[in-house]
C-alpha cells in the first residue's frame, strides 16, 4: 500500500532544504554581498520549488486519473509500477492497479450475471417486461414481444397507436392485482408488480398465456357436463321408455273389444295406473333437473359495493339463527378486524355463505358435539370469510368432484350448490376452495382480493 508518512516525510524533507536555501540566499545577497553566489542559488531555489510542485503534482495526477478511471468505469487504464520517485510512489501504483483490477472483476462479474440472467429471461415461457414511470422500457423477453406484436420497442408509448388495447391493459394493471386479456390467438393473464430500484419506480409485468390451460379444463368440463347430462337424462329416458313398452304389452294383453268399445282388466288398470305415476315423476325429475341447469347457467351480473365483513358475517348468522340453535350444535362466529371490507353482491355472497352452512349442519347431522363456525379474517394479501365444521368431511377422491356441475354425494339435491358458489366467487374475482380432514374439519375458503 501506498505509504502516506513517507510521503509527507519526503515533502517535509523538500520543504526543509528550500528553506535553507531561501535563507542562504538572503545571507548571500544582504550580508556578505556575493552576488555571483546570490544568483546561482537563486536558480537553485527555483530548481527545488519546480521539483517540489512535480513532485506533489504527480501524485494528484496519479489519484485524478485513478478516480476518473473510476467514475468513467475505465478499468483498462493501468499504472507503471515504477520507483522513480520512490517507494511509495511504486507502492501507490501497485495499490491503483489492484483496485482497478477489483473493479474489472467486479463489472466482469456482473455482466456474466446478467447474460446469464437474460439468457434465463429469454428462454422462460412467460412474457416479463418492466418500465419506469416516465414508460421507458427497461427490460422485454422474447414471448413479451409476441404477445404485445412489437419486436423491437424502446417506450410503453410506442405501443398506444400500434395495439391501444394492450397499451391501456399494461398501464392501468395495479399492482400486486391481475386481469385477463383476450386476443385471436391467446389468451393472457397480465399481473402487476412494483419495484423501487434506486429510488425509482418500476413496474414488472407478466404475461402468462393460459389459452391451452383454458382449452384443457373447458374440454374437461364439458366432458363433465356431458357425463353428469347423459347420467340424469337416461336415469330419466330409460324407465320412460321400459315402461311406455311395458304399458302397451298391458294394453294389448288386458284390454279387450265389447261391442263397440274397449275393457280393461282391474288387475291391468292398476299396472297402467301405476306405469303412469311412475312416468309422471320421472318427467317432473327431468325437468327439475332442467330447471337446476337453467338455474347454473342464468347467474345475474353481481352489482358490487362495499360491504364491510363484519356486518355480512353478523346479518348471515341473525338469518341462520334457529337452524344452528339446535342442541347439538356449537356455533360461533367473528371478524378478526372491524375495518375489513369488500367489494361483492352482498346479497349473492350472503347466499354462499348460508349454503355452505347448510350442508355443514347436514353433515353434522346426528352427532351429539357438532361445531360450525364463520369468521373473517385478511390473510396473505386477501381478505377471507371461512366456514368450518367438524363433520365427517369429504374424502379424498371427491375433493376434485364437489364442484363439478349436478355431482353430489347427498341422496337428494341437485347438485349445483357448490359449483354454484364457486361461479359466484369467480364473478367477484375471487375464489371458493376446500379443505377436509375426515372427521376432523372441513373449511371452505372464501378468498376476495384486497
Amino acid at each position: 500500500m501506498f505509504k502516506l508518512k513517507d510521503f509527507r516525510f519526503r515533502v517535509a524533507i523538500r520543504v526543509i532544504l528550500l528553506g535553507f536555501t531561501m535563507l542562504l540566499l538572503v545571507y548571500t545577497a544582504v550580508e556578505a554581498a556575493i552576488y555571483f553566489a546570490s544568483g546561482l542559488i537563486a536558480l537553485i531555489v527555483v530548481a527545488q520549488l519546480f521539483e517540489l510542485h512535480y513532485f506533489i503534482s504527480l501524485t494528484n495526477r496519479k489519484l485524478t486519473r485513478f478516480l476518473e478511471s473510476v467514475n468513467y468505469q475505465d478499468f483498462i487504464t493501468t499504472f507503471t509500477s515504477d520507483n522513480k520517485l520512490g517507494k511509495s510512489f511504486k507502492d501507490l501504483n501497485l495499490a491503483f492497479n489492484e483496485v482497478l483490477e477489483a473493479f474489472r472483476k467486479a463489472r466482469s462479474e456482473k455482466e456474466e450475471h446478467w447474460l446469464y440472467l437474460n439468457s434465463v429471461v429469454q428462454q422462460v415461457r412467460t412474457g416479463l417486461i418492466s418500465f419506469d414511470d416516465e414508460g421507458n422500457i427497461q427490460l422485454i423477453n422474447s414471448n413479451a414481444k409476441k404477445f404485445i406484436g412489437q419486436s423491437n420497442i424502446k417506450k410503453l408509448a410506442e405501443l398506444k397507436l400500434a395495439n391501444p388495447k394492450m397499451f391501456d391493459a399494461l398501464e392501468k394493471v395495479e399492482p400486486g392485482k391481475s386481469v385477463l386479456y383476450k386476443e385471436i390467438d391467446f389468451h393472457l393473464t397480465i399481473h402487476a408488480t412494483e419495484l423501487r430500484i434506486r429510488g425509482s419506480s418500476v413496474k414488472l409485468i407478466t404475461l402468462q398465456n393460459i389459452q391451452t390451460e383454458l382449452q384443457r379444463q373447458e374440454l374437461d368440463a364439458w366432458q363433465n357436463l356431458t357425463r353428469v347430462l347423459r347420467h340424469e337424462i337416461m336415469n330419466s329416458i330409460t324407465p320412460i321408455s321400459s315402461l311406455t313398452s311395458t304399458l302397451r304389452e298391458i294394453l294389448d294383453h288386458d284390454m279387450s273389444k265389447v261391442n263397440s268399445h274397449y275393457e280393461l282388466k282391474a288387475e291391468g288398470a292398476d299396472d297402467l295406473r301405476e306405469g303412469l305415476n311412475t312416468i309422471e315423476n320421472r318427467s317432473k325429475g327431468l325437468i327439475k333437473f332442467i330447471d337446476a341447469y337453467r338455474e347454473y347457467t342464468s347467474v345475474p351480473q353481481p352489482k358490487l359495493k362495499t360491504v364491510r365483513l363484519k356486518d355480512l358475517i353478523d346479518n348471515v348468522s341473525s338469518l341462520m339463527r334457529k337452524e344452528l340453535s339446535k342442541p347439538n350444535i356449537t356455533f360461533d362466529h367473528g371478524c378478526n378486524s372491524e375495518y375489513l371490507t369488500i367489494q361483492a353482491d352482498e346479497e349473492m355472497i350472503e347466499q354462499v355463505i348460508i349454503n355452505l352452512v347448510k350442508n355443514a349442519i347436514e353433515s353434522i347431522e346426528g352427532m351429539p358435539d357438532g361445531r360450525i363456525s364463520i369468521y373473517g379474517k385478511y390473510s396473505e394479501s386477501s381478505v377471507v370469510i371461512e366456514v368450518t365444521d367438524n363433520g365427517p368431511g369429504i374424502i379424498k377422491e371427491a375433493i376434485g368432484k364437489i364442484f363439478v356441475p349436478f355431482f353430489t354425494t347427498k341422496k337428494t339435491g341437485s347438485g349445483i350448490g357448490l359449483s354454484l358458489s364457486r361461479q359466484i366467487l369467480q364473478m367477484h374475482n375471487g375464489s371458493l376452495t376446500v379443505e377436509s380432514e375426515p372427521n376432523v374439519k372441513t373449511i371452505f375458503s372464501l378468498r376476495f382480493s384486497a
